[in-house]
């Protein structure tokens, strides 16, 4: 079999018999449901993405509705995601799109990539996907299943790796069906091309493979290679007023969960009890502590320590501001909270 050759037939026929055709940003199949699936998808399964991806263009069905809503509203319908830069990103690149584009994303892979959020292989989907334009894409499941079929030596991370395999997906993209031609790359390393537990057996490219020929298939593609995590602590305060209303803290502009809201947030538990003590009127000392919540992000673990002081009531200069606000429990659910934090509420 000549891999090049057979790569996109193959792939096209198993995509018509085992494929996704059914997800919600397949019909229709719009420029802009592209990119905020596309999006979605980044570092997210499918599956956890479908119904964040159906509230959000319930509530922005478009380019412009996207650009005129506030942070607040589109971090309040991403909460829960993760990777809050995402939805910044997205925002502030609908908002470009309409001061350069006439509110509609620009077809074209230099002006996409110019936009906020978008890479080179988001920017390919789009094309690929909106448009039926022969571009190429290499998200984390065509980097694997290239890296199996052509026996690519090296962590894909690697600028020179990566542009080998960028070299080969240019080299592979077919004529005509692009839209499912990138879609059945997705899901032929969602699927069946899995990072653990492949189902060789099933792949029709299996005898063309050369991790599966040599026996590497748990091998390739090479992982990255590894340092234990670093572990950080944060102490947080889950204050409540006589009303069981929370007090939520703005988080800053850049950083870990910028722009949402969260709990206060402190170095050590004496940093807590003066912020306690400038801001607000109760009984510090009955602090209840709570058990330690635990979230991991890429680069590092925290270890949130939170305590619970309930019965307090802000000090007469302290109301609602621009970085404090109150909110019933009911209110939470409309605001864009970090995972662990509204963990944290619904168990505390």
């Amino acid at each position: 079999m000549n891999l090049e050759h057979a790569f996109a037939p193959t792939l096209l026929t198993w995509f018509d018999r085992h494929g996704r055709h059914d997800l919600p940003w397949q019909h229709p199949r719009t420029p802009y449901r592209v990119w905020l699936s596309e999006i979605m998808l980044q570092q997210t399964q499918v599956a956890v993405v479908v119904p964040y991806f159906a509230r959000f263009v319930d509530a922005l069905p478009d380019v412009p509705a996207l650009a005129r809503a506030s942070q607040d509203d589109v971090l309040a319908l991403w909460s829960g995601l993760g990777y809050y830069a995402r939805a910044r990103n997205l925002h502030a690149a609908a908002q470009r799109c309409m001061e350069l584009h006439g509110g509609d994303l620009p077809r074209n892979l230099d002006a996409l990539q110019a936009l906020p959020g978008i890479g080179r292989s988001t920017a390919g989907a789009i094309l690929s996907q909106a448009w039926g334009d022969r571009a190429a894409i290499l998200d984390g499941n065509v980097k694997r299943v290239l890296a199996r079929l052509f026996g690519i030596e090296g962590w894909p991370g690697l600028p020179k790796v990566e542009k080998q395999l960028w070299t080969i997906a240019a080299r592979l993209l077919p004529e005509a069906r692009l839209a499912d031609y990138t879609q059945a790359q997705m899901d032929f390393g969602a699927t069946l091309c899995t990072r653990a537990d492949p189902a060789c057996a099933a792949c029709p490219l299996r005898e063309a493979c050369v991790a599966h020929r040599e026996g590497r298939t748990a091998e390739l593609p090479h992982p990255k290679p590894g340092k234990p995590l670093p572990e950080r602590e944060a102490r947080m305060l889950l204050v409540e007023d006589d009303r069981g209303r929370v007090l939520l803290q703005r988080r800053p502009p850049t950083g870990v969960w910028a722009g949402l809201w969260s709990l206060p947030e402190h170095a050590d538990a004496a940093a807590s009890r003066d912020w306690f003590d400038q801001h607000l009127a109760g009984d510090f000392a009955r602090a209840e502590v709570l058990a330690p919540v635990l979230h991991g992000f890429t680069h590092y673990r925290l270890r949130i320590l939170p305590m619970r002081v309930a019965g307090v009531r802000p000090r007469d200069a302290v109301g609602d501001n621009p970085g404090l606000r109150w909110a019933s429990r009911a209110e939470l659910q409309a605001i864009g909270l970090p995972a662990p934090v509204r963990r944290l509420l619904e168990d505390g």
